[in-house]
């Protein structure tokens, strides 16, 4: 097992190089330059090039890089153009916020979505089936900041019920309570595309499952349906369906960038909105290889916890 995860953890280095390269190109090609936007009206050819000098942006491209490349290997993300801080103190800074948000969407989607798929597989083309099929197709069709804007206008300005932005109150609070109050609407919002593709994935798992010989005879053993389904069908379509949780959870974690602007979360995602938009190239490099490291593990969670969970796998 230790081999297997130092494998994949190599694996990941040049798939992370690659990205870091897209970015810093995609960067490169947007119009304008960052001296230009943090000078503002001050933007004078002469303070310009001063700026420039000064941030280093006055050497080629591949030497940029090159730069940022070798202070990455040290732990140096390099320094915010925009913000003046270090980077990696913003990324961490936001980072968190952001794994509370995508880590609590993740839980939610995967629970809604096992609980979903197994009754609709269980009461196969029933009116539950069917409902749970329509809710699936809406969920997954629905663009999460639609939904986002949905649910502020429903929840927050008619009910009342959940505010409409930020993680905390602005005045008081601060505690666990007022977390989860502001955690409810964003959380359930990127939660709903995830829940969709869990709920579908399981459903199909479980019709596969359902129909093989040894389900038929514990059923002939005279095994509750119950036991049948719980003990022997969702743990064997259990394993199936862990990959594709530990893919949504990136998924989840783009989708971010969507929900955590329409609600105003303090996550990475807004950060990189913010970022793209005021050309902070280090802090734009910064925070999606943050997301993509993130994803990377996710995924080898998953398919670690799938290899304890299936024998045949090891």
């Amino acid at each position: 097992m230790a081999a297997y995860v130092a494998r994949r953890l190599l694996a990941a280095i040049p798939v992370l190089f690659g990205l870091s390269l897209i970015v810093f190109a995609m960067m490169a090609l947007v119009p304008g330059d960052p001296a230009t936007a943090i000078l503002g009206s001050y933007a004078t050819p002469e303070n310009v090039e001063r700026l420039n000098r000064d941030l280093g942006l006055d050497r080629s491209l591949p030497r940029q890089y090159l730069i940022w490349l070798g202070n990455v290997f040290q732990g140096d993300l390099g320094r915010s153009y925009a913000l003046n801080r270090p980077v990696l103190d913003e990324v961490t800074e936001r980072f968190s916020a952001t794994l509370i948000l995508a880590g609590t969407s993740l839980v939610l989607a995967s629970i809604l979505g096992l609980v979903a798929g197994v009754i609709s597989a269980v009461r196969q083309y029933g009116w539950t089936d069917r409902m749970v099929t329509l809710a699936v197709l809406v969920g997954i069709s629905t663009p999460s900041f639609f939904l986002g804007l949905l649910l502020i206008l429903f929840f927050a300005v008619r009910l009342a019920l959940f505010p409409a932005s930020g993680m905390y109150a602005i005045y008081g609070g601060g505690d666990l309570p007022d977390l989860l109050h502001h955690l409810v609407l964003p959380a359930v919002t990127l939660a709903v595309v995830a829940t969709g593709v869990i709920a579908r994935l399981t459903r199909t798992a479980m019709l596969e499952v359902l129909r093989q010989d040894y389900i038929r005879t514990a059923r002939a053993k005279g095994l509750t349906e119950r036991r049948v389904v719980l003990r022997h069908a969702f743990m064997s379509a259990l394993v199936a369906v862990i990959p594709v949780i530990g893919i949504q959870a990136g998924f989840v974690l783009g989708g971010a960038v969507y929900v955590e602007t329409v609600f105003q979360w303090p996550g990475i995602g807004s950060m990189l909105v913010n970022a793209i938009s005021q050309r902070d190239l280090l802090l734009v490099q910064g925070g999606v290889l943050v997301v993509a490291a993130a994803y990377v593990l996710f995924n080898l969670a998953a398919d670690v916890v799938q290899t304890l969970l299936d024998p045949r796998l090891r």
